[in-house]
């Protein structure tokens, strides 16, 4: 007779790792993630958090978010459906439509239940979901809820696209899914031509820019980079990277976001984002619009250090955002070359298959707006000493002066 646990005999990936003392995983860190962390008692300048503008350690943002706990408590203890809706969650759905040029937005307690409400609210058992390959998790796992049917195309391939599209019937609905920037690859959504494409074939766009959000478009993300707000159906932004906080929205008509307050699960049968989080999202939001030197401050980091790793002779694949990924090769050699940046007082994110295709690993790298000039260096310093100790470099490399 089977027994539910007898998979668990067959997963040892993450022990046999743990064993040989290279496990990345579910290590903690001991203080904030600012420009710098102490990582099993040692400092390391942090190039792995989503914290781009640096706002989770504003003295502003964190003041708004004490008062609110003081005036409000730490929970709602309720859904936005019921008793858990508070003024301060009205006042955030209108300024953050109107951040990102839409009518209506709808705060989510995560950004993983905004995407997971949205698309199983829209897609009914008839509908088709076309999904980049590279968009993220919760976007295919609200396929799956939604009982439509998913298509994939190849990243940023818009013959894929069109090719997938072509093959959907035409009286089905249809919704074409991407992020606006890639988590992973640090490329932007090939907006203008999606845009276009999805006019053709009669298709919704719904862009994720959990990681545009804050970042591209003067803060206002992706649509706004391209300046194509207008022909993007559904923005998706999160809270916790450029925002300091926790949560998710959703704009888009006020029609289509009624509809959904109604209809998505993750929304109604989950309790609402407490008032301390929604106060530092909305103090972020006040800096994000009235100082406009942050973002400015992330893009100069970012190209710095962008120009500063292939100068050292790395791939940094087709990054164009303050994410930048740094190409080693298979896992084992993954982790090593992660555990000699810590040594080397360097902080990043490695990722390795089967989330990047086999013997692709990589260093996920990413920027703040409060990181200078020495913790720049520093990490480039780095990346040449490890480099050429592990041959991912040439000896000859220098950091570019």
């Amino acid at each position: 007779m089977a027994d539910l646990y007898d998979k668990l005999s067959g997963f040892t990936l993450a022990r046999e790792a743990m064993e040989m003392g290279v496990y990345p995983f579910f290590r903690a860190l001991s203080d904030s993630e600012g420009t710098t962390a102490t990582f099993e008692d040692k400092e390391v300048v942090m190039l792995g958090s989503n914290n781009y503008l640096g706002l989770t350690t504003d003295e502003r943002v964190q003041h708004a978010a004490i008062e609110a706990t003081r005036q409000f408590g730490t929970s709602v203890t309720g859904s936005r459906f019921l008793n858990g809706t508070l003024e301060l969650h009205l006042e955030a759905d209108r300024r953050l439509a109107e951040f990102v040029g839409k009518e209506a937005a709808l705060v989510f307690s995560t950004g993983y239940q905004t995407n997971l409400g949205t698309v199983s609210a829209l897609l009914g058992k008839n509908d088709f979901a076309i999904l980049d390959k590279d968009a993220h998790a919760s976007l295919v796992d609200g396929v799956f809820m939604s009982r439509g049917t998913l298509k994939r195309f190849k990243h940023n391939d818009m013959d894929d696209l069109e090719r997938v599209l072509s093959r959907v019937p035409d009286e089905a609905g249809k919704l074409v899914i991407v992020d606006g920037v890639y988590s992973m690859g640090g490329d932007f959504a090939l907006l203008p031509q999606i845009v276009e494409i999805c006019k053709a074939y009669g298709a919704r766009l719904l862009v994720d820019d959990a990681h545009g959000i804050g970042v591209a478009g003067g803060g206002r993300g992706t649509s706004a980079h391209f300046g194509l707000t207008e022909q993007v159906d559904l923005i998706m932004g999160t809270f916790s990277k450029s925002f300091a906080s926790i949560g998710g929205f959703i704009a888009g008509s006020a029609d289509v976001i009624h509809y959904i307050q109604h209809h998505a699960r993750s929304l109604i049968f989950s309790a609402a984002l407490p008032a301390p989080n929604l106060a530092a999202v909305m103090a972020a939001l006040d800096i994000i619009e009235t100082e406009p030197k942050h973002v400015q401050q992330v893009w100069k980091n970012a190209e710095y250090m962008r120009n500063g790793l292939k100068g050292l002779g790395y791939d940094t694949f087709n990054s164009q955002t303050p994410i930048i990924p740094v190409k080693i090769g298979e896992k084992y050699r993954t982790s090593l070359t992660w555990m000699a940046l810590i040594e080397e007082g360097v902080y990043t994110n490695p990722v390795v298959p089967p989330a990047t295709p086999p013997n692709q690993g990589l260093l996920r790298t990413s920027y703040i707006a409060t990181h200078r000039q020495h913790h720049l260096d520093r990490a480039l310093a780095a990346f040449e000493t490890v480099g050429k100790n592990l041959d991912l470099i040439p000896q000859t490399a220098r950091v570019p002066s």
